[in-house]
């Protein structure tokens, strides 16, 4: 079983929740790390640039996945293809109990040579909404 963080149109109540099969874990979660996360190109497609230290502290949903559920999400994100994304480790903290929880899970993310120059960028975000997701497009 994988542990996976989730910021966009994976988390529940948005577009591709259908291919994120995966048990949601209780609690609230963020990343430990400040990231860049835009909205970028036309489609306003939510995306976390692997650039620690600039952009904020990307909140999210944390999911217990099993191999296939994987597989299925990894397909969606395109790993290991050109302009496709890379699942990463990363620390997250847990924000809704009094005493400080970290857990450490996997997460989307496009690496900054994966950037296309000159690619549309939003302002940085720290959490993807129902308002952002009504912009997306393929």
């Amino acid at each position: 079983m994988t542990l996976l963080f989730t910021y966009g149109s994976l988390k529940q109540g948005f577009c591709n929740q259908h291919i994120n099969t995966g048990e949601r874990m209780p609690g609230s979660y963020r990343t430990r790390e400040r990231l860049p996360f835009y909205l970028m190109g036309d489609g306003h497609v939510p995306c976390v640039i692997h650039d620690p230290g600039t952009g904020h502290q990307v909140v999210g949903e944390l999911y217990r996945a099993d191999p296939a559920a994987m597989a299925n999400m990894d397909r969606l994100e395109r790993i290991g293809e050109p302009g496709g994304y890379s699942r990463i480790a990363i620390e997250l903290e847990r924000t809704d109990t009094a005493t400080s929880e970290t857990v450490m899970a996997e997460m989307y993310v496009r690496l900054p040579a994966d950037v296309i120059p000159g690619e549309r960028q939003s302002e940085y975000l720290s959490e993807y909404t129902t308002e952002h997701a009504l912009r997306f497009a393929w």
